[in-house]
């Protein structure tokens, strides 16, 4: 899943991909490197973000929706916002992932059972401007997955159907270095909820942890952390890879695959 921000403040980018044109034609180059499905979010989530309205959100994604739609592309929608999901189901998309998973709007998962989309449903506490301050557990793993399980429930007591649904352990929400290595060192863990599971680590801010001191505060200077990332969530049965640059993470997951098919 390539990452393409249609947004003035990402961490990832500083907004490289705000123009319309502009993030039409990265998307496109996403896909041509590899990427199965392309990821279109119009509001940034990094910690203490200011939020977007929806009716600026869809200002900025839907022609790139539209774009890719009509190129024969996956699309995913990046929103908490149900008014936007909509939008996007009638522009053609095939997925909407909500880091929210259906808590910033309550009518998320309503939208989701009529429109019949996939849904991820992210682990989530607290808006990017209180996250930081809600990362306490005392079994990350234990806790991560009873909650995405009320998470689940609650989307299908709307009317999400179980094949709809795909789950995403929040690596950076409301989550501390430690946190984010237990979760990846426990995908298995998030399985056993029986939905496919999105692992969404690129260029995060844990991963200056393992890149050379004096490149620690750049972002892009984590993608190859980023592939290694790939390539284990990839031997660990995750279903997809969210990630900004996508055809080293390609090699990744076809490497991963490879070892795996030949045990």
């Amino acid at each position: 899943m390539g990452v393409v921000n249609v947004t003035p403040d990402s961490f990832s980018d500083g907004g490289q991909w705000f123009d319309t044109d502009v993030a039409i034609a990265h998307a496109r180059h996403l896909l041509a490197q590899g990427a199965d499905i392309v990821d279109i979010g119009g509001e940034s989530t990094r910690p203490g973000a200011a939020p977007v309205t929806p009716d600026e959100e869809r200002v900025r994604v839907l022609p790139v929706v539209r774009a890719l739609v009509a190129d024969g592309a996956v699309v995913s929608v990046d929103t908490v916002n149900a008014t936007t999901a909509r939008a996007a189901a009638e522009a053609g998309a095939h997925i909407v992932n909500d880091v929210s998973g259906g808590l910033a709007d309550p009518e998320m998962a309503p939208t989701l059972a009529r429109t019949g989309l996939v849904y991820v449903i992210q682990h989530w506490r607290g808006s990017p401007e209180t996250m930081d301050s809600l990362a306490t557990y005392d079994d990350v793993v234990g806790e991560v997955c009873a909650e995405l399980e009320q998470r689940v429930a609650g989307a299908r007591r709307a009317g999400v159907r179980p094949e709809q649904i795909v789950v995403d352990p929040g690596l950076g929400f409301a989550k501390k270095a430690p946190h984010n290595w237990l979760l990846l060192a426990h995908l298995d863990a998030l399985a056993e909820l029986g939905h496919p599971v999105l692992v969404g680590a690129s260029r995060k801010r844990f991963l200056s942890a393992v890149v050379p001191p004096a490149l620690a505060d750049q972002p892009l200077a984590r993608d190859n952390a980023t592939s290694a990332i790939s390539a284990l969530s990839a031997a660990a049965g995750a279903w997809a890879v969210r990630v900004h640059e996508v055809a080293a993470s390609v090699d990744a997951v076809r490497v991963a695959a490879a070892w795996q098919g030949h045990r």
